[in-house]
């Protein structure tokens, strides 16, 4: 889901700080809402996991170039079912700037670009859950057409936004958007993945409500809200 230099660049580049700075806002909302709910030991604890989570997405997990950008597998539904939305917003802010200062630094004037690009579908998602999850339904309870639909709005809005800054940044040529459609098209085997991963991490969360206890998960996680 990389936005290289150059893609969007100049002037273009004022939509991006923008984008990001509505992204700032908004996750300084989740983050008030998951300290009403949770310590900030917990919250600074399951940021930290979710930070680390991202690195080892961007780093360790397999990855490659397809079309305008990377297929990355980004587990952002993963990390909003066990950690919550807050952390998750952190650890995805947090994690790629760790990525780009250490290993890409060629990346990190894209960070406004490629953040909103990671942190609007991650909004798409809390809004889905709050909408068609039961408040009396715990995440470890959930099935796999719900976490479908979740990893489908996650994965689905990152293609989106690749989409946009490319044909934002280099127009509607058919080069262009033949590298747009080759990356949309790659990123549909990460859709199938994710609601997989989830699955196994809830089934295997099942059996760690002590840690919930600690704050080392969401509450979420094991309680209905």
């Amino acid at each position: 889901m990389h936005i290289e230099p150059g893609v969007v660049d100049g002037a273009k580049m004022v939509f991006a700080y923008g984008t990001a700075a509505v992204a700032a806002g908004y996750s300084l909302k989740l983050i008030n809402e998951d300290l009403r709910t949770h310590s900030a030991v917990s919250f600074g604890l399951r940021s930290v996991i979710a930070a680390v989570g991202v690195f080892i997405f961007f780093e360790v997990l397999p990855h490659f170039a397809v079309g305008i950008s990377e297929v990355h597998l980004i587990l952002g539904t993963t990390l909003f079912l066990l950690l919550g939305s807050g952390p998750a917003t952190i650890g995805l802010a947090g994690g790629l700037a760790i990525q780009g200062l250490l290993f890409a630094p060629s990346d990190v004037p894209m960070y406004f670009v490629n953040v909103s690009t990671l942190l609007f579908p991650l909004f798409a998602v809390d809004a889905l859950a709050k909408k068609v999850i039961p408040k009396t339904t715990a995440y470890v309870d959930l099935r796999y057409r719900d976490v479908l639909k979740m990893s489908a709005v996650y994965q689905g809005g990152v293609v989106v936004w690749v989409a946009f800054w490319a044909t934002y940044g280099q127009g509607v040529g058919v080069d262009n958007l033949a590298a747009v459609a080759g990356f949309g098209a790659a990123y549909l085997l990460v859709i199938l993945i994710e609601p997989v991963v989830d699955l196994a991490a809830l089934a295997g969360a099942k059996s760690l409500q002590a840690l919930t206890d600690k704050g080392v998960f969401t509450q979420r996680l094991h309680s209905a809200s």
